[in-house]
């Protein structure tokens, strides 16, 4: 072979035989998929074309590489450095056939003299008259899709992402910019694709085949890459790699901090898309209501103080969504008094649909104690014990208490606060903090002892009862009467009597027409009495921006008109729940006392847990309207385009610019970036239920990508989920996700993905419950009980399993979901 054409291994010098030669003759020698290639040095060609004894020796490469076609590319020897790529300066050919080689390399070698090429070179500081290009002849990739890619995103700098740009077929139109390709962006560190087409040219496993080669590429070669490749079929082949020249932002530094946010308990409470004032809010009162909790468990105020990071950061907002940073929760449960001797019991209390990974659980908190440390923690759990005991026995005290602070604050009227300027409204607003949220004792004491009471109970009547004893556990909750949740959905039947048979009526209901609904004064009596008590009880109440009925009555509208049209039937229980208790421990008499002392205390605690949290949202509704009404008056001052652009703003940078200490002025330049957040946020699947992130966590590209997985096994017919309410139903599906929009025609089966207090009016209609998430004490489970609905909750991936409008039975008892169709 003559000296002027090399072989790929021989082609590594750049003087030589060029950059580009070099650089593929050095990744294809450290293994990667190069289609094999020769190179003609320049000295071989001259004016007239190949040299004959290198066209000679080009023949016989040409037969070793194979039949063809073949690209011809050029290689200059500043080509495809680290400071000049001479991108698109040197001309490359394609699909060309080997005795068109020849001709092929000379177009080539002229144009490393172009003018273009001179002013290039000129305009870098290089010599115009570089000489020219040693050529490239590579065996042609039949491509079923190419293009190229960056480890590191070249325009904006960031080297924590990679970014793919892919075509069907050659890449030569997408690199001349003749086509668009579709578009990717990849995590540099674990190669989750953060944005890409729905259906685009490339596969979830060409994506993670291209990040794997991007990192090894730019691993080998020891700064970012721009790379050409193609596959052809399921193989992926290099074409190219050489330096990218812009820019780039200084390399982050390692950060090992691991950080789990879950959202599988508190989805119940904010679902969706939650604003930033409404997370804001929430984030402060988490913080304050939990530091209450431990001390009330006798952990000491210092040791509260050194954890003030955890009690802050203790949710997280993620692409808009509302999570618990599930590490911080068990850095909280670490410091109760017991923890470090049973950890995998308190664990449970967390009440997540899975632990914490046993390598971040076991880095937390104290090791097992041992010796005196556990004669000493022993004693910190009986003074943590003796003040719960004491708790209890003065809870009803307690629970007066915060219902004489929880009135007096809510004496103010809303057009009281209405008339407010802000400087008044501030204060109000700080009096909600420092009156309620601050003092949050009662719900505090009672929630936590409705958690022991009912798991202990339940646990009692499984053991001394068998199998049965679930089925009565559920039934002895079952029909309280005095549990407010369940109070809306008898009003709205009785409603839906006064309503029956009255079809103008009924038309004005279904309209959401206010006016004309009242037109019937004894339901307007009844509707102005349910505004009054429940004005605030609406879907996703503790969201801050919903709409409350009292400003849209048209859900409770709809629910008196459903009710109106087809009156629910009365529903048939099963033995009652006292009376079944009776006749299983009739032969053991102690038994049986203790049982109905330990089941009434659970009911108890049960009721007052969902009267408190109703006693919640009054507190969310009148924050609400201090809030709203502060947006008002912003908007008057034109600090904010509208009263509703309030909820965009936290609750510091609202109270910062009415009281001083506010790091902007600019308002409406919050609001717009906020609202772009959303809108983008709004586009996206809301993300899993879990994710794991590595290193800062609200900039983590792994937060910014999550996107929901669809649950397997679409295929099977029957899934289990929790039993919560005892019943069997067969009966038509409906899938709702927004009850403010979709609707539900009495005696169907609900099903949701969550649900809150806000759905009771969906709920007077269900003739069953199925819910993808909670558990047997989520709103949802207790208020089925109360209405002697069945339900089941935490059936996975309900949504995407059940097809709306299809038949499915439903055993409240066993928890069994069950496609009947067909």
């Amino acid at each position: 072979m003559s000296g002027w054409v090399l072989q790929a291994n021989d082609s590594g010098d750049p003087a030589v035989s060029g950059g580009k030669a070099a650089a593929l003759s050095a990744l294809s020698r450290a293994g990667f998929d190069v289609p094999p290639f020769v190179v003609i040095l320049p000295e071989g060609l001259s004016a007239r074309g190949l040299k004959p004894d290198v066209r000679k020796s080009l023949e016989s490469a040409l037969a070793e590489l194979g039949p063809g076609p073949f690209a011809v590319r050029s290689s200059g020897r500043d080509e495809d450095g680290s400071s000049h790529s001479h991108a698109g300066q040197f001309l490359s050919l394609l699909e060309i056939a080997a005795p068109d080689v020849p001709a092929a390399a000379l177009k080539v070698w002229r144009s490393g003299s172009t003018e273009s090429l001179r002013a290039y070179r000129a305009s870098r500081g290089l010599d115009p008259a570089g000489g020219a290009p040693a050529i490239i002849v590579q065996r042609l990739v039949r491509a079923r899709a190419a293009g190229v890619a960056f480890s590191a995103d070249p325009v904006a700098g960031r080297r924590d992402r990679f970014v793919i740009s892919a075509i069907a077929g050659l890449g030569d139109r997408l690199v001349g910019g003749e086509a668009d390709g579709d578009d990717y962006v990849l995590d540099a560190s674990g190669h989750t694709v953060l944005q890409g087409p729905e259906a685009g040219v490339l596969t979830a496993t060409d994506l993670a085949a291209l990040g794997g080669l991007i990192a090894r590429v730019a691993a080998v070669r020891g700064s970012a890459q721009d790379l050409e490749w193609a596959f052809e079929e399921d193989q992926l082949f290099l074409l190219q790699a050489r330096p990218i020249t812009t820019g780039l932002r200084e390399p982050t530094l390692p950060d090992p901090m691991v950080t789990i946010f879950d959202n599988s308990n508190i989805v119940e409470s904010y679902p969706g898309l939650v604003s930033p004032l409404t997370y804001s809010f929430a984030q402060y009162a988490y913080a304050r209501v939990y530091r209450r909790f431990v001390a009330l468990l006798g952990v000491a105020p210092g040791r509260i103080s050194e954890s003030a990071p955890v009690f802050d950061n203790m949710l997280g907002r993620v692409d808009g969504r509302v999570y618990y940073n599930l590490v911080n929760w068990y850095r909280a449960l670490a410091l109760l008094p017991g923890f470090s001797l049973n950890r995998a019991h308190m664990e449970t209390m967390m009440g997540v649909s899975e632990p914490l990974p046993a390598v971040i659980s076991a880095s937390i908190g104290p090791p097992p104690a041992r010796g005196f440390a556990k004669v000493a923690e022993f004693a910190r759990m009986g003074r943590a014990g003796f003040g719960l005991a004491f708790e209890a026995m003065r809870l009803k005290r307690t629970i007066r208490g915060f219902y004489a602070r929880l009135n007096g604050a809510l004496r103010v009227r809303p057009d009281a606060i209405a008339a407010m300027p802000l400087s008044a409204l501030a204060t109000e607003y700080r009096t909600i903090e420092a009156g309620l949220l601050d003092r949050w004792d009662a719900p505090l004491i009672n929630d936590f002892l409705c958690m022991i009471a009912f798991g202990a109970s339940r646990k009692l009547l499984e053991r001394w009862c068998g199998p049965e004893g679930i089925e009565i556990h559920n039934a002895v909750m079952i029909g309280q009467g005095d549990i407010v949740s369940a109070e809306p959905a008898r009003r709205i039947a009785a409603m839906g009597a006064l309503a029956a048979g009255k079809p103008k009526l009924i038309e004005a209901l279904q309209r959401g027409d206010l006016v004309a609904s009242k037109g019937d004064p004894a339901l307007a009596r009844e509707i102005d009495a349910y505004l009054a008590k429940f004005s605030d009880r609406c879907t996703e109440e503790l969201k801050l921006e919903s709409i409350t009925l009292d400003q849209d009555p048209a859900p409770l509208l709809a629910a008196i008109a459903a009710a109106a049209l087809t009156p629910r039937a009365a529903h048939v229980r099963g033995e009652d729940g006292a009376a079944a208790l009776d006749r299983v421990l009739k032969e053991f008499p102690v038994r049986r006392r203790i049982a109905h002392l330990v089941m009434g205390w659970a009911r108890d605690r049960v009721r007052d847990r969902e009267n408190l949290r109703f006693e919640r949202t009054r507190i969310f509704g009148h924050a609400r309207r201090v809030l709203v009404a502060m947006g008002r008056q912003l908007a008057a001052l034109d600090a904010i385009e509208a009263p509703r652009d309030v909820f965009l703003l936290t609750v510091p940078e609202l109270l910062g610019a009415i009281e001083g200490f506010g790091t902007t002025a600019d308002l409406k330049g919050l609001v717009a970036t906020r609202k772009a957040e959303m809108a983008r946020a709004a586009e996206r699947p809301d993300p899993p239920e879990r994710i794991t992130v590595t290193g800062a966590a609200g900039l983590s590209s792994a937060v910014a990508a999550a996107s929901a997985a669809t649950p397997a096994g679409a295929p099977e017919t029957i899934r289990k989920g929790t039993g919560c309410s005892a019943g069997l139903v067969r009966a038509r599906a409906r899938v709702i996700r927004d009850p403010r929009r979709d609707a539900l025609v009495q005696g169907e089966i609900l099903v949701a993905r969550h649900t809150d207090p806000g759905w009771i009016a969906v709920f007077s209609n269900a003739s069953a419950i199925v819910v993808e998430r909670g558990s047997l004490l989520s709103h949802s489970a207790i208020v089925a009980r109360e209405m002697g609905i069945p339900c089941v909750v935490g059936l996975k991936g309900a949504l995407d399993w059940i097809v709306d409008g299809e038949m499915i039975s439903v055993d409240g008892a066993s928890g069994e979901v069950r496609k009947t169709d067909g």
